[in-house]
This record gives C-alpha cells, structure tokens and sequence, in this order.
C-alpha cells in the first residue's frame, strides 16, 4: 500500500512541475477581435495595424512600411479584410471570387511581395483548395497558390511566393497571407467566436 502511495505521489509531483515548464514556453498572447464575434489570439510580438472591421494589417516581421497598403513588397505580415475590401478584392476592382481565390485590387502588375524590385507574375504549380476551420464550428474557404515573379521586361525568375487565403463567408472576412506566416495556420483554427 506505502509503495503504491509513493508511485501516486510521485507521479503527481511530476505532473505539476511539467506543468509550469510547458507555460513557460508558452508565447503570450494579444485579442485581435474581428467581425462577427471572431476572436484571434495572436503572439505580442505580431503588431496590429489599421482598424475598424475592413483593412487590418498583423505584421509579424521585418517591415519597413507597416502602414503601407496591401501591395506593400518586403513586409512580412498578414492582413485581414472585410465586405468593403473584399467588394473591390478581385482584379479590375470586381468584388472577391471565394470559389477562385487571389485577392488582388488592382487593374494592373504590382510589385512583388518578396523582392520588390521585381513584378508578380503567373500562377504556377498546383493550387489547393477547400475548406479549413477557423475557431470551432466554422469553415473558411480555402486557397493556396504559388506566383512567380518577373522582371519588369517580363522574364521569368528564380524568385517566387505563396499566397494563402481563408475566407469567411457568412462574416465576410477574408485573411491573405503572403508570407506562409509561421503559426497563422494554428491561430486561425484555434480562434473564438463570441
């Protein structure tokens, strides 16, 4: 019975300093609150810019320009879109196609995001597409794209980047990464919706 007790105990002991060593390297976390009662927790690290429910910026890297638009090359971040942005979200300012995907407000070539010396160019590779969860009980329409980019005379180079999309129908919000952001996958689906 003592031997039994003993191995009780110390297992209980290990669980409790196992407990604060995992919250230890647990990152802490800020409330990014969005249309609809979505809530995303996101590292204190990332920086939220922009405001209201329609252009909101999360940079979570090097970035010059912060404030600057969507096509704003070299700035490692995300952004968050709502029903006025997504109204003018496809080229040529038509509203956004959630069965297509590729946000992009403008009527001719932007810049790069990852070099922005050079232009985007055409989509290349395969393109996923679906659904994904973003917080419990709801499903954002998926996509995942690669483009590369060219040169202002139009060759093809080396340099490319994919673009990932989750899109909300019902709260019309849209989330554009084109950076892969570490974690942004995670915190999406660990979202609340209150």
């Amino acid at each position: 019975m003592l031997k039994r007790s003993l191995a009780v105990t110390a297992v209980a002991a290990s669980a409790l300093l196992l407990v604060p060593a995992a919250a230890a390297n647990a990152a802490p976390a800020q409330q990014l609150k969005l249309r609809g009662g979505l809530t995303l927790y996101v590292p204190i690290k990332w920086k939220v810019y922009g405001g209201g429910t329609d252009y909101v910026h999360v940079v979570t890297g090097k970035c010059a320009h912060p404030g600057g638009g969507f096509f704003t090359p070299d700035c490692k971040g995300f952004w968050i879109f709502g029903p006025k942005a997504i109204k003018s979200g496809a080229e040529g300012f038509g509203p956004y196609n959630a069965q297509r995907g590729g946000y992009y407000p403008a009527s001719d070539v932007q810049r790069c995001p990852a070099d922005g010396r050079l232009l985007r160019g055409e989509r290349i590779g395969r393109h996923v597409k679906g659904l994904r969860q973003v917080g419990p009980g709801h499903k954002a329409h998926y996509h995942e794209f690669t483009t590369r980019c060219r040169t202002h005379s139009g060759k093809s180079t080396r340099s490319r980047f994919t673009t990932r999309e989750w899109y909300l129908p019902a709260t019309k919000v849209l989330v554009v990464d084109e950076w892969k952001t570490p974690g942004l996958t995670d915190t999406l689906r660990n979202a609340d919706w209150r």
